[in-house]
């Protein structure tokens, strides 16, 4: 059984010394998956089991248990590659788009001026004057040498966000566009990577919305000493069935099955939940800081910035209109046909940069308003766990018979090194000897009260 990497990093995070409870709290785990996934780990890791005079179990790994399970297991090793060969890939993936967007518009307008020309130099032909209409354009002309200088001119910046650190040798024109790009709005993105977040976003938010909810979940029963009341639990849920299952509080099975819990009934047939597994710890628990109910986070259309943002749909424009031009010029198959080459293999593959240009376009312009109508979704469902976290806090008075029935189960356990009966980090003959003097003192403890 491969370990799992939610285990092992809630390990790292506890400090390498864990109950079930603390691990299935931090990761927001089902609590039978986190003891069968520690059980798993502390075999494969060199992990030692403690267990206490109470019966209840810790688990303690040693630090380096990350390298031990690399050397033992070749599949983690294959996984720890491929992460780092995919991040590679993902990256070249994101630079792709930006990368095919300024090729297409080079290709078109590159295509656009041999065209041109070779139009231009057919009517002077025809006109018989045409090359005293060439070397008198010859002026004109040397601005096409504009083009290219001004692709090469800051090529590194389209890759690199953070290119703005001109050394003070460079020109007037250069220091003046760095004093314009510096007091722009920042971005982590460079340039191509911008273009990848403007067409396809930046991931979903939510993509840890279910490990949050277990986790604030976790942390509510632990913060409530193992006992909770369902009106607590509800503003972490989002599907609280119908008006029955809300009064009956079926709702809470799920959260009854993660966690191993069960409910105890009140003498007043009031429900409160128990969680004996989240009431056993490594060490002594304050109570954690969290938010009155789960909230979702909004989708952001781009983490790019203003500039880059405005550049790329500029350069998308300028690609589609190129397009369009381009598609007219294309009609005159003669010249295509005669001109041959660059031309002919543009003409060959029109009809793919005419897509790519509208695509461009269209998908975040239909991004945007995908947006517009989950992100309402999203503030609806944070309304209503709101208004159950308000309900809660307003109910408050009227629940305290049913909050203080549960406090009388209230309990945490910290198990502390002075609490073990038993490690297998030592020989077991070893063990009796160093607790001697405290199996001693218990006996004699056993004596006096028979007597």
């Amino acid at each position: 059984m491969t370990p799992n990497p939610q285990i092992m990093e809630a390990v790292e995070q506890l400090s390498y010394r864990v109950t079930v409870g603390d691990v299935a709290t931090q990761a927001g785990l089902d609590v039978n998956f986190a003891q069968q996934g520690l059980l798993a780990l502390a075999s494969d890791a060199g992990g030692h089991l403690q267990v206490a005079e109470t019966g209840d179990l810790v688990y303690e790994f040693p630090k380096n248990f990350r390298t031990l399970l690399r050397n033992k297991y070749f599949r983690l090793r294959l996984r720890a590659w491929w992460e780092k060969v995919w991040n590679v890939l993902f990256y070249l993936v994101r630079i792709s788009f930006g990368t095919l967007l300024i090729l297409s518009i080079v290709l078109i307008f590159v295509t656009i001026a041999i065209l041109w020309f070779a139009a231009n130099s057919s009517r002077d032909s025809n006109s018989g004057g045409g090359g005293s209409r060439r070397s008198d354009s010859g002026g004109s002309g040397g601005g096409w040498l504009f083009i290219p200088r001004f692709w090469v001119w800051d090529w590194f910046w389209f890759y690199d966000p953070n290119y703005n650190r001109y050394p003070k040798t460079r020109s007037s024109f250069d220091r003046t566009h760095r004093t314009h790009r510096t007091s722009r709005e920042e971005s982590e993105l460079n340039f191509l990577e911008a273009v990848f977040s403007l067409l396809f976003g930046d991931g979903n938010p939510n993509a840890e919305l279910e490990e949050r909810r277990w986790q604030n979940i976790a942390t509510v029963i632990r913060n409530r000493k193992g006992v909770v009341i369902a009106e607590e639990v509800a503003p972490y849920l989002d599907d609280l069935g119908s008006q029955f299952d809300r009064e009956t509080e079926d709702y809470m099975l799920p959260v009854l099955t993660k966690f191993d819990g069960y409910p105890e009934v009140s003498p007043d047939g009031a429900l409160v939940y128990r969680f004996p597994e989240l009431q056993i710890t490594a060490k002594e628990q304050k109570a954690k800081s969290i938010e009155p109910y789960l909230v979702e986070k909004l989708w952001k259309f781009s983490q790019a910035s203003a500039g880059q943002l405005f550049l790329a749909g500029g350069l998308g424009v300028l690609n589609l209109v190129g397009a369009l031009i381009l598609g007219v010029m294309l009609e005159d198959v003669a010249l295509v046909q005669e001109l041959g080459g660059l031309v002919a293999f543009v003409d060959s593959v029109y009809w793919l940069l005419l897509g790519y240009g509208t695509a461009f376009l269209g998908v975040p312009l239909l991004r945007y308003f995908w947006i517009l109508w989950r992100n309402a979704n999203i503030a609806k469902c944070n309304e209503n766990r709101q208004a159950l976290a308000t309900e809660f806090e307003q109910a408050q008075p009227q629940l305290q018979a049913k909050l203080q029935y549960a406090s009388q189960f209230a309990a945490e356990t910290a198990i502390s090194r002075e609490d073990l009966a038993y490690t297998t980090e030592k020989d077991l003959l070893q063990q009796e000897f160093e607790q001697s003097d405290k199996i001693d003192a218990e006996w004699r403890k056993r004596l006096e009260s028979e007597s």
